[in-house]
């Protein structure tokens, strides 16, 4: 029988720029002739340690404005593929933000080029399949987050999946993205949004009732409404859940004020996840380790991620078949809590 620890694992809520180590960072900026704001790699170390969101917003800049080239793209794919594989990870569906690069004048094809070759190299190196799920910003003008979401269906066959929506949900309404999640859905790609981390309920319902969201990213504010709990269950929406970023930027004030045990005893089908592992001081074992201290299951996480990718119906058959080869029960049921939710149906 397999550990919790040693088990097979699926995320599907990680910004690869975020997981971009200090010393990773430091080479980058040496070999493509930029300045960073310390000296030595101990500073740099030193200046990651999180204090707010602005002092992560300034870390993140200082991450994006170092990556200039496909070669750089492709890196922050496989160095991360490699970190998640010794924790087990068999799939990951990476997010990265085409709106920074777009506004430094990156051509878009580099961009994508970059980071979709870094897939095919992540899987020979490491085994894990990865997919990528590009966010676009509630900050951005619409005009740039329109071009992005066409840019990203053009390298649908590269191995981009989905579109998700980042920045403060409060920054400006769901409803302001419901065209280009549109343009998304017709040209294959499913609909991945953050909601319900610094906003409430509601947040989640606009997620799904405007943007068709196949899955939310956070989406832990769900459990303040019952009706709402209850559909997504019954639609299988699985809630991508990032507790030591919620710790970090502040949604709650303590990891055991975190609601990830709430949601898995109600049901819900949830995955665990790093968010900014390299930022938030955190990496996929800890992230599972409080998972499991919580009450959820180390299956019923990896199930819940099967339930959840949107990578297709190949990745659905290899996920499963791991699991099984696991536990020696698939399809399983997405949670060990209930038995509503199964494989059988509505898997993508």
């Amino acid at each position: 029988m397999t550990s919790p620890t040693q088990a097979p694992k699926i995320e599907l809520h990680v910004h690869l720029e975020g997981a971009v180590r200090p010393h990773t960072l430091f080479e980058l900026a040496r070999k493509n002739g930029v300045t960073l704001p310390v000296a030595s790699l101990e500073e740099l170390e030193s200046f990651y340690n999180f204090t707010d969101f602005n002092h992560f917003i300034d870390v993140w800049n200082v991450t994006t404005d170092v990556l200039f080239n496909p070669d750089d793209y492709r890196r922050v794919v496989v160095d991360y593929a490699r970190e998640a594989a010794s924790f087990g990870a068999v799939y990951l569906e990476g997010i990265f933000s085409p709106g920074q690069y777009y506004v430094r004048g990156i051509d878009p094809d580099e961009l994508f080029t970059g980071f979709t070759d870094g897939i095919q190299e992540a899987f020979e190196e490491t085994g894990v399949i990865v997919r990528l799920t590009p966010d676009v910003d509630r900050n951005r003008p619409a005009e740039l987050s329109e071009r992005i979401v066409r840019d990203a269906v053009r390298y649908r066959d590269r191995g981009i999946v989905g579109i998700g929506l980042g920045g403060r949900e409060r920054a400006a309404p769901t409803s302001k993205f419901t065209r280009m999640f549109q343009i998304a859905r017709d040209g294959g790609l499913s609909s991945v949004p953050h909601a319900g981390e610094d906003d409430g309920a509601q947040s989640v319902r606009e997620a799904i009732d405007l943007l068709g969201a196949d899955r939310i990213r956070h989406g832990f504010r769900a459990i303040e409404d019952p009706a709402l709990v209850t559909e997504l269950i019954e639609r299988g929406i699985v809630l991508d859940v990032c507790p030591t970023s919620n710790l970090r930027t502040r949604v709650i004030d303590r990891l055991e004020d975190h609601p990830i045990g709430a949601l898995v005893a109600a049901g819900l089908p949830v995955t665990v996840n790093t968010d900014d592992p390299a930022m938030f001081g955190t990496d996929l074992g800890r992230e599972h380790e409080i998972a499991l201290a919580a009450g959820a299951s180390a299956r019923g996480l990896y199930y819940a991620g099967v339930l959840g990718q949107v990578g297709g119906p190949e990745v659905t058959e290899r996920l499963r078949q791991i699991g099984a080869e696991t536990w020696g029960d698939a399809p399983a049921v997405a949670t060990e809590t209930t038995e509503s939710i199964t494989l059988s149906g509505g898997v993508r």
